[in-house]
């Protein structure tokens, strides 16, 4: 464990202390494209913050090659070159698409290839478990049309979530943390060699969002970019194949007393990151609603708009901060609750904390629909959002109350600065989103 949590702090370190200098060349590089309809901030903010991030890659990877027992990831197995092949090579479309804007369709077939590089060097998915059945072996057709496409997948799901300030980078964070738990507890609990390389990959991971999230957390300094958004995709894709394509069934097996009780007891993870609909539901499921609605109106599913789920958060009418809170809240209850049913999945104290935790978060997301009147001398007990603003016209009801001007109590402050700083309003504030989607 110390040696995973010191590949992560140096993954952290230097991709944090690089994002500084990257700001400052993306911003000589002109990589600061104008505002866009469907853009939720103001002003014009740098990119290129993949460039910190890849590079904080690979001194993960460079520091774990040379600890004595991360060392054995390196000479068992190819998987962590794969990896630095494919994040090479996605990470270079990335950063031409953030200076030039490159077609969604070479971004695509980049995506593949990176696949494909991956899979070249043996990175990929040998066999599947099948409930009341066992462990499925694939051919090696099978086995590259389900790595491609779970690589695409999962890197589209995370660029189609980077809408808000740290809201990716956060998210996959999340995602890698209850990640790395699970192919932790195969890798030490059974002792299962196979799993190592998922674990390495899932403390990278999490050193590189940590590391990038101070810069990029609201109002933000620095965009990742597709250079980033892509290059964490494609990590945290990695170590989903690395964990569930390679790890043997026979060693499972062993520990559980058969191959059906070994796809049986694993099967609330293991399933989930064949596909990921848990480790990243709500990218994911963002990504679905995004092609669905794009195609039921005629467009590409490649064509930007402004109907992502963290759009209609703003709509509603919750805060910048708040609506990146809640992403973090749904992605955690769903991320860590998978994680924890596979482990007590007969418990049924698990299921009653995960419905609980849900109908706090749908409390959550109604919380703009309600807004209290706060008398005067409690309004520094409650957040802003519910405080009556300086200079606010008020005028005397018949009742004798206060009544505030709803235009002046509503409209918040414009952020501005010097650092590319990003600041959002309230539902009244955002262009009808028809109207976005038709100029943009």
């Amino acid at each position: 464990m110390r040696e995973y949590l010191l590949t992560l702090c140096i993954t952290a370190a230097v991709t944090y202390l690089l994002t500084g200098p990257v700001r400052k060349f993306a911003i000589v590089a002109g990589a600061m494209p104008e505002i866009r309809a469907r853009d939720v901030h103001r002003e014009p903010t740098p990119r290129l913050g993949g460039i910190a991030m890849f590079f904080g890659l690979c001194a993960g990877l460079l520091v774990a090659d040379h600890l004595p027992n991360l060392n054995d990831v390196f000479e068992r197995s190819n998987e962590p070159r794969a990896l630095l092949s494919g994040a090479a090579l996605i990470w270079l479309i990335g950063v031409l698409d953030d200076k030039f804007e490159i077609d969604a369709l070479i971004k695509l077939g980049g995506q593949m290839i990176a696949a494909g590089v991956m899979v070249l060097q043996g990175l990929t998915i040998l066999w599947i478990p099948v409930p009341g059945y066992g462990m499925v072996l694939l051919d090696q057709g099978q086995g590259t049309l389900l790595t491609v496409a779970l690589v695409v997948i999962t890197i589209n799901a995370v660029n189609f979530v980077d809408g808000l300030d740290g809201l990716a980078a956060g998210m996959v964070c999340i995602a890698a943390t209850a990640f790395f738990l699970y192919a932790y507890r195969i890798w030490y609990g059974y002792g299962i060699e196979a799993a190592a390389p998922a674990t390495l990959f899932a403390a990278i991971l999490m050193g590189m969002c940590l590391g990038f999230l101070p810069h990029n957390l609201h109002p933000a300094r620095i965009f990742m970019g597709d250079s980033g958004s892509m290059l964490i995709g494609l990590v945290l894709a990695a170590g989903a194949i690395s964990a569930t394509g390679q790890i043997d069934g026979d060693a499972l097996s062993l520990n559980f007393g058969g191959t059906r009780d070994a796809t049986h007891a694993m099967l609330p993870v293991f399933i989930p990151l064949l596909m990921p609909l848990t480790i990243i539901a709500i990218p994911f499921a963002d990504l679905v609603l995004a092609i669905v609605r794009r195609t039921w109106n005629g467009k590409s599913p490649f064509a930007a708009d402004r109907g992502h789920l963290h759009h209609r958060l703003l709509e509603i009418g919750h805060s910048h901060s708040r609506a990146v809170l809640i992403m973090y809240f749904w992605s955690a209850l769903i991320g860590f609750g998978t994680v924890a049913y596979s482990v007590h999945s007969a418990s049924m104290w698990i299921l009653l904390v995960i419905v609980a935790l849900s109908a706090v978060g749908l409390v959550l997301l109604m919380l703009p629909r309600f807004r209290p009147h706060i008398p005067r001398w409690a309004e520094s007990f409650v957040p802003p959002r519910y405080r009556r603003r300086k200079g606010a016209v008020t005028d005397t009801a018949a009742d004798g109350t206060d009544v505030t001007d709803a235009a002046s109590e509503d409209s918040p402050p414009v952020a501005s600065g010097v650092n590319g700083a990003t600041a959002v309003g309230t539902r009244s504030h955002f262009e009808d989103r028809h109207k976005a989607e038709s100029s943009s």
